[in-house]
């Protein structure tokens, strides 16, 4: 290299729209697109309807059984939605409205839109929209078409005392895109997806610059054409935002070699109601004191509008391969996990399911249309059952995605394998594997099936020390079935928990729970009821109050607990300084910085 400076960044897209922006064909009142849904088939099977998942078009046979054995959910007996309540007229600030026009692509007053961006996607949200009603919608939706065009809105903002909300694709599950229900003020939903060009592609240094409204599917779809990637693969990869990932503190399924948002994170830019905060240089590290990133880093809309983002990028690995290692009983795996984190040989992704959620991935097992597979289906249990001797009620299995060279695959593949032969762990392939990775974009839409025959579920995720993995997921799980039992529900809940996420001393433990909710009056309250109980087990087993879906308002009331008061005074600090009008008041974290906390609409 030459004393000159280099120019690098000749890799240039132009400004292409996603594809799946801004018209997305995704559902008002449910996760996901509009026509992919779990459904009955004409013989009573349940079915995936649509093209767009490897499982779509298939049908499940054993899932219809499970489901009413085990869960207790009943296909015959199927919940009457109420039909959506028309949402409250919008409030209007003309001046803001006249003035606005001239700094945005496009802006929308409509009942469809409105209500598309009053929610996000947690189960009490999911139920409000089909059974009961939101209070309080955003007033317009404004879709900007550049960082300028932000900029001038949140003056236009703070001139004329309207509250902007951020929204990147909707897929918050901490109740952050709720509006206060008692904000007076004209709300904007300022959706950020017009937003959404790379803007270039540095090949030497290894970076790249997005607009924060680009959707995860098409950054990693448009950096494939540059034999590069960022290796961020959320749960919600396909809806999900850049400027999401990074107000929420985010992490993705493939974080053991990719690292978490935080760890790609090279420059953020976030406009502010008292201007643009954004970062001189690109470099990979620096002493300038508190960094200012990391209070952008997980601030969930609450201090401004992220924009652009420079993100740290490698190479495509050229092979890639599933597996999947069956254990006897939890407590193997959970040492196997441990193992695997102390040796750091972790492959992309490892992901340990307890016994109820394998034999939730057992039901849901297409059918299988050659006779030989069956027959070597049912050998291979007799295998596992009477010459291994697992017990059905108590083996559990790990996932795995591996990435690289064929060569270090199969180098992973050895390094695995002797761990988990350690904890009588054995093979259970690669079609399990393969399976067990991609179901997780199912579980949401699961998730709203159950909801229309009468059973109200949800995640909800921590982490936790490896010491306390096992005393955690036994403990919560413990809790929720006391607290059901506690509050009349007869049937035992379904609970499960998986193991993900490893880091030296611990790692992320996700939880799914649900429960029949016919006969309740309100089992949306409800099932907050019990899930805060779950999520106090959490927090007295040494647990965190969330690894990645941040705080909003859903978990707000114990966040003081958490970073101690002073904490919870440095946070509202920043906020009062860098928004002294509450324009970002969407009540999320710290309320409105002054230590008043918003009631929901729900």
């Amino acid at each position: 290299m030459t004393t000159e400076q280099r120019s690098t960044r000749e890799w240039r897209e132009e400004k292409i729209p996603s594809e799946n922006a801004p018209n997305w064909p995704l559902r008002v009142d449910g996760w996901g697109y509009e026509d992919t849904q779990f459904e009955l088939t004409d013989n009573g099977e349940i079915g995936l309807k649509g093209s767009r998942y490897p499982f779509s078009g298939l049908v499940f046979p054993n899932f219809r059984p499970w489901i009413e054995k085990v869960v207790g959910l009943n296909v015959e007996d199927q919940a009457t939605p109420v039909p959506m309540a028309k949402p409250h007229p919008p409030v209007r600030n003309e001046g803001f409205l006249e003035s606005v026009k001239s700094c945005c692509k496009r802006l929308s007053v409509t009942d469809k839109d409105r209500l598309f961006h009053a929610h996000g996607h947690t189960c009490q949200e999911m139920y409000a929209l089909r059974y009961g009603k939101l209070t309080r919608v955003p007033d317009v939706v404004i879709w900007p078409g550049s960082h300028e065009h932000v900029e001038k809105i949140v003056s236009l903002a703070n001139q004329f005392n309207v509250v902007i909300i951020p929204f990147g694709g909707g897929t918050s599950v901490s109740g952050a895109l709720i509006c206060p229900s008692e904000e007076t003020r004209m709300i904007v939903s300022l959706d950020m997806h017009e937003m959404n060009s790379i803007k270039w592609i540095d090949m030497e240094n290894m970076l790249v610059c997005v607009e924060s409204g680009l959707v995860g599917q098409d950054i990693k779809r448009r950096l494939e054409k540059y034999d590069v990637t960022i290796g961020h693969e959320p749960d919600s990869l396909e809806f999900s935002t850049v400027g999401g990932w990074i107000a929420t503190r985010a992490s993705g399924m493939k974080k053991n070699v990719y690292g978490n948002i935080e760890d790609m994170l090279v420059r953020v830019k976030m406009v502010t109601s008292v201007g643009t905060i954004d970062r001189a240089v690109e470099v990979p590290r620096l002493s300038m004191g508190p960094d200012v990133q990391q209070v952008i880093l997980g601030s969930e809309g609450t201090l401004g509008v992220i924009t652009e983002a420079v993100l740290r990028i490698r190479k495509l690995p050229p092979a890639r391969k599933y597996g999947s290692i069956l254990f006897p009983n939890f407590e193997s795996g959970v040492n196997f996990m441990w193992e695997v984190a102390r040796e750091r040989c972790a492959p992309a992704s490892v992901r340990l399911v307890d016994n109820e959620q394998f034999q939730f991935g057992l039901a849901l097992k297409p059918k299988q249309t050659n006779p030989l597979t069956s027959w070597l289906d049912a050998a291979k249990k007799m295998y596992v059952t009477k010459w291994k001797n697992f017990d059905p009620h108590e083996m559990c299995a790990a996932t795995l995605l591996m990435e690289g060279t064929k060569e270090e695959i199969e180098q992973q593949q050895k390094k695995l394998s002797s761990i988990a032969a350690k904890h009588r762990g054995m093979n259970a392939g690669e079609e399990n594997g393969f399976r067990g990775y991609f179901l997780t974009f199912m579980i949401a839409y699961l998730r709203d099936f159950g909801i229309g025959y009468h059973f109200i579920a949800e995640s909800f995720e921590t982490s936790v020390p490896w010491s306390n993995v096992l005393v955690l997921c036994e403990g919560v799980k413990r809790r929720i079935s006391r607290a059901c039992k506690a509050r009349g529900i007869q049937r035992e809940p379904f609970v499960s928990c998986r193991v993900t996420q490893t880091y030296d001393t611990g790692a992320c433990v996700y939880f799914y729970f649900g429960f029949i909710s016919k006969g309740f009056k309100d089992p949306s309250a409800l099932f907050t009821q019990i899930e805060d109980e779950a999520r106090q087990e959490i927090l007295a087993l040494g647990g965190s109050l969330s690894h990645h879906h941040g705080i909003g308002k859903h978990r707000q009331q114990w966040l003081e607990s958490q970073v101690s008061p002073a904490g919870v005074s440095v946070l509202a600090g920043i906020k009062s300084q860098v928004d002294p009008k509450n324009v970002f008041g969407n009540g999320n974290l710290v309320g409105d910085g002054k230590g008043k906390i918003p009631t929901s609409h729900l």
